[in-house]
């Protein structure tokens, strides 16, 4: 059989196996039963960056549910990134610890980006499973929690559980059915397929619902932007196998539309993230003369111009290696 054609069926396999629909995970009590029998303890970390519009919705709707009537979260935390608006009121108004996270270890120096609030979030929970949400979900529900959290409770050898959706955009008062995911589908999975071809049944890698065990979250290097998923991806299917890799149907995921400026700078951060895991596997650098800035084409009538914006992605090391995370969590 050929190498291809192996990957293939490794792939259906992994697929018919390690899907799961959130439905499966609709009894909360059997849930925490689950969780208590195995002495876990989970925790929901929510990053955020000006989400003031739909923070307080998530919050109150995940909280109410799966921490206040069912203890099924042990804690949950906001981290934000220097949000200019109501965001951090919202959140403390509503009993939630929040963190900046350009204040936490401040001397590895502060750095902006989604993954970095991620890698940070580890160092301020607890929880031996720790769960992501985005706050800018408008159809916001507590299966994008307990439906990631589920695969998690009743399959041990999973480290990693990504959730996958259909993907409608809000564009003002429009709903567009199934135009979300264009960065997944132009960028991310053809680079998945054509180097990382194991994970090529990962429906959505840069889903921004997923959770893992904190033992295997802590050895893995975070990209600090928008990397961080796909990188998190690799290199736990790297470290633990693809058996280690779950996903779970969402069902629907409503989301505000971004421009295409902002998906094309995106994309070119996604690929530097994909291209340095590359340059491990290899053992060769790839990126040291690799351009880290973009040029951007922009039109304002009757002409054309062109911005050069620096968009490198930067990483962080395992937070294991961390001596402040080792002593906050009591690591020797």
């Amino acid at each position: 059989m050929s190498g291809a054609k192996a990957i293939s069926l490794l792939v259906d396999r992994w697929f018919a196996e390690n899907t799961y629909h959130a439905s499966e995970f609709d009894d909360l009590q059997r849930l925490v039963e689950t969780k208590e029998k195995q002495n876990l303890t989970i925790s929901l970390a929510l990053p955020a960056l000006n989400e003031e519009e739909t923070v307080g919705t998530v919050i109150q709707t995940i909280k109410s549910k799966l921490m206040d009537e069912f203890h099924l979260l042990d804690e949950i935390v906001l981290i934000d990134s220097t949000s200019s608006d109501r965001t951090r009121e919202i959140a403390r108004q509503l009993g939630i610890p929040v963190y900046i996270h350009q204040e936490l270890l401040r001397e590895y120096g502060p750095r902006r980006g989604k993954g970095e609030a991620l890698w940070k979030s580890l160092l301020v929970t607890r929880g031996d499973i720790v769960v992501w949400i985005d706050t800018d979900i408008v159809n916001i529900h507590p299966r994008f929690v307990y439906g990631v959290l589920g695969p998690l409770l009743v399959n041990p050898r999973l480290q990693l559980v990504k959730g996958f959706y259909q993907r409608p955009l809000k564009s003002e008062d429009r709903l567009q059915s199934a135009a979300g995911g264009r960065v997944t589908e132009l960028t991310a999975r053809p680079m998945i397929n054509l180097f990382y071809p194991e994970l090529s049944g990962i429906i959505q890698p840069l889903a921004g619902e997923y959770g893992g065990r904190r033992k295997a979250l802590e050895q893995i290097s975070f990209s600090s932007g928008y990397g961080v998923e796909i990188g998190m991806i690799i290199e736990i299917f790297e470290k633990f196998g693809l058996e280690s890799i779950g996903q779970v149907d969402l069902l629907e995921r409503i989301h505000h539309n971004q421009t295409l400026e902002a998906l094309s700078k995106m994309s070119f951060v996604i690929l530097q993230a994909i291209f340095r895991r590359l340059e491990r596997r290899y053992g060769r650098s790839l990126l040291e003369d690799v351009n880290k800035s973009m040029k951007l084409i922009h039109y304002s009538e009757p002409n054309y111009f062109l911005e050069v914006e620096e968009l490198p992605e930067l990483e962080r090391p395992p937070m294991v290696e961390l001596p402040e995370y080792r002593a906050a969590h009591h690591i020797e």
